[in-house]
């Protein structure tokens, strides 16, 4: 669907599109709430754990119950560069439905599994591939509308996802006291799809070509194509590509291991249970928050830079955790972490849109989100192979130290405007 929710293109909302476009990116910003619940995974370890190990005796370990996190952050990945092409097919309402619509019966079905792999397959597969569908389509509405302001339009688009934790922890643990832990899932699945539907019934992209009134494209820097718009196969063709999606990937790893243990390693420093829990959404304002703070830096100091401070700051957090694991340091160290995790789902999009235009965005973002499936793979399970070889979560850190200078390196060498013509 093209031009406003309402037909015409005058208004927006009932207000002029440049103010209209605003509740566009409010709206994804709380459809990102709900599909960013996953962040919350932490809080469901330790009661899913007790569930099978003391309900159903059976034996599982850490790194069983981090897989279903992994599973789905991988699936999250996996379906945006296969659904992009169709957000343009069938426009963003219809695909966020779809998509909102499995990211509920993921969550639904998990409350009958009874059996840590089944969770792989209902909420891993099922939710991951919900998410996927839907994240991209509010981060595509808002890179359309925003030309001017794209990196801070699509931070606080991204805010929501990474926000989600501060509400979803804490009523998540409310209603795992409450109810237990499968009824939690049965309750969240079934609230979000009736949310997931309703939020979407007003997106739509501009029409084509429309620009904000009295806003004209900036002009190229010295050897920089003048509006570099192309599809995905000249995207894939280019060296700023590979280093945004390595670089990527690194900020990912460091910031989704930091959140899918941060419960459990707050208790192993000393933290209460319910603080530990409490923490978890303290984080999420962090993790939010480091989304419109990294977009407005990207718009301002260009991905590179702002690649670089995020950088410099997961290795500083890293340093800190692996010399000094004190209840502070975590607290001041996770706060980091998850900052720059937020701030990676800012740089990124931002980045793409820069480096790439927005004639082909939601495939070429696609492309560069799986990025954040690999991260998700891999540093949920190099914090659980680390706990089971050696009885701690601590030995991840000094390993996210060395890719955090490694990022730099490949930021400051690759993360660079391709030389295009329009």
């Amino acid at each position: 669907m093209q031009g406003n929710p309402f037909g015409g293109d005058a208004s927006l909302f009932g207000m002029p599109p440049e103010k209209g476009r605003w509740v566009l990116v409010a709206l994804g910003l709380i459809i990102n709430v709900c599909l960013g619940s996953i962040y919350s995974w932490s809080v469901f370890v330790g009661p899913l754990t007790e569930y099978y190990t003391g309900v159903l005796g059976q034996t599982v370990t850490a790194n069983d119950i981090l897989m279903p996190f992994s599973v789905f952050l991988a699936f999250f990945a996996l379906a945006m560069p296969f659904t992009g092409r169709y957000i343009e097919l069938y426009g963003p309402r219809t695909m966020t439905i779809v998509g909102g619509v499995l990211t509920g019966l993921g969550w639904l079905l998990a409350s009958f599994a009874t059996s840590v792999p089944m969770l792989y397959v209902v909420y891993g597969m099922i939710g991951g591939i919900g998410v996927g569908i839907a994240y991209g389509v509010p981060v595509a509405v808002s890179a359309r509308w925003f030309p001017d302001r794209r990196g801070l339009a699509v931070g606080l688009t991204v805010l929501g996802f990474g926000f989600s934790a501060v509400i979803t922890a804490n009523i998540a643990g409310f209603f795992i006291a409450a109810f237990g832990v499968m009824t939690t899932f049965r309750i969240f699945g079934a609230a979000f799809v009736v949310l997931l539907v309703l939020l979407a019934l007003p997106l739509a992209f501009p029409a084509p070509g429309w620009t904000p009134r009295g806003w004209t494209p900036p002009v190229p820097g010295p050897g920089e194509g003048a509006a570099c718009e192309c599809d995905r196969s000249q995207m894939l063709r280019s060296t700023a590509f590979y280093g945004l999606w390595a670089c990527y990937f690194i900020g990912c790893l460091a910031g989704l291991m930091a959140i899918s243990i941060a419960k459990p390693v707050g208790t192993d420093v000393g933290i209460e249970t319910g603080l530990a829990t409490f923490l978890v959404g303290f984080f999420a304002l962090f993790n939010g928050g480091g989304r419109p703070v990294f977009g407005a830096l990207t718009d301002a100091a260009t991905p590179r830079n702002a690649a670089i401070i995020s950088f410099a700051l997961i290795a500083l957090a890293s340093l800190l955790m692996w010399q000094m694991p004190t209840v502070p340091v975590y607290v001041l160290s996770f706060c980091i972490l998850w900052g720059c995790l937020g701030g990676w789902l800012a740089i990124a999009p931002t980045a793409t849109g820069t480096f790439f235009g927005t004639c082909d965005y939601p495939r070429c973002y696609g492309v560069v989100f799986l990025a954040y499936g690999a991260g998700a793979i891999a540093g949920p399970q190099l914090a659980g192979f680390i706990k089971t070889s050696t009885g701690s979560y601590i030995g991840v850190f000094p390993y996210v130290l060395a890719l955090a200078v490694l990022g730099c390196i490949i930021a400051f060498l690759a993360m660079k405007h391709p030389n295009r013509s329009p």
